[in-house]
């Protein structure tokens, strides 16, 4: 059983392949190339308008590549039936940078709003696994909240079970920790951790904390603006000790070390 752990933890979950990102004829990003194995807390991370957010709507399938694949388990996304498609979204789990919560419903009734694509499942049976992931990320007893009731931490958290509520596959993270104190930050850092190990998620996190990057991070990549490719992929201690680029070391010290 070890064995076939860590077998599947090198597996490549995702693939993204050439690709190039861009509006119109404004090239964001070209030539993209990374893997992102199973079980890996993945790190997209660079400077302000690198195009960090818009990679992450590429491999959510919001943006379609200009050029290049992401590929799902050896599946191409955008060459994928839009049947298949459908099937491969269902498998994605996504916190937005706001928490995006339904103003208007409670933490219950936000988190069972995916569980409406189970038409098998009863009202009664929605609301218990609402429950259920509301208690994973430690919000047991707060289902008839609303949103402007709880703290900041408190509605990232309950965004992230939303984000739990069809049991995917892979989680995408949109600068989880915006606008949280530090002791907030730490402890949804430390969810984030607790997640990956009890669910086996693999995890795609869009970050520009240093403290959450090498806290949770196993591999990432760092996108450039003036570029507009990447400098390099690896782990963040990796790309720490032996940066490809003066760049990549300024943005992990922030300068301090140069």
């Amino acid at each position: 059983m070890p064995n076939q752990a860590r077998s599947s933890s090198s597996e490549a979950h995702i693939r993204v392949q050439g690709l190039t990102m861009a509006y119109g004829s404004y090239v964001l990003q070209r030539d993209l190339e990374f893997e992102i194995r199973r079980g890996d807390i993945f790190v997209i991370m660079g400077g302000s308008g690198c195009g960090k957010s818009t990679l992450l709507k590429h491999m959510i399938g919001l943006n379609r590549p200009a050029a290049g694949e992401i590929l799902y388990a050896g599946q191409s996304y955008w060459t994928a039936s839009p049947e298949r498609q459908n099937e491969l979204r269902r498998g994605f789990g996504i916190l937005y940078q706001t928490g995006a919560l339904f103003s208007s419903m409670t933490l219950a009734e936000n988190v069972m709003v995916p569980l409406g694509e189970l038409p098998e499942l009863s009202a009664a049976e929605r609301r218990e696994l609402a429950s259920l992931k509301l208690s994973l990320v430690g919000l047991a007893g707060f289902e008839d909240y609303y949103p402007s009731e709880i703290s900041g931490g408190m509605r990232k958290r309950a965004g992230l079970a939303r984000a739990l509520a069809l049991d995917p596959e892979i989680l995408f993270f949109d600068e989880p920790s915006a606008g949280l104190d530090p002791i907030s930050a730490k402890l949804l850092d430390d969810l984030i951790l607790e997640l990956r190990a009890s669910l086996g998620a693999t995890i795609v996190i869009v970050t520009h904390e240093l403290a959450s990057i090498f806290a949770i991070g196993t591999n990432g990549v760092f996108l450039d603006a003036d570029t507009k490719t990447m400098l390099g992929t690896g782990t963040p201690q990796d790309l720490l000790e032996h940066p490809p680029d003066p760049k990549v070391r300024r943005f992990l010290t922030r300068g301090i070390d140069s």
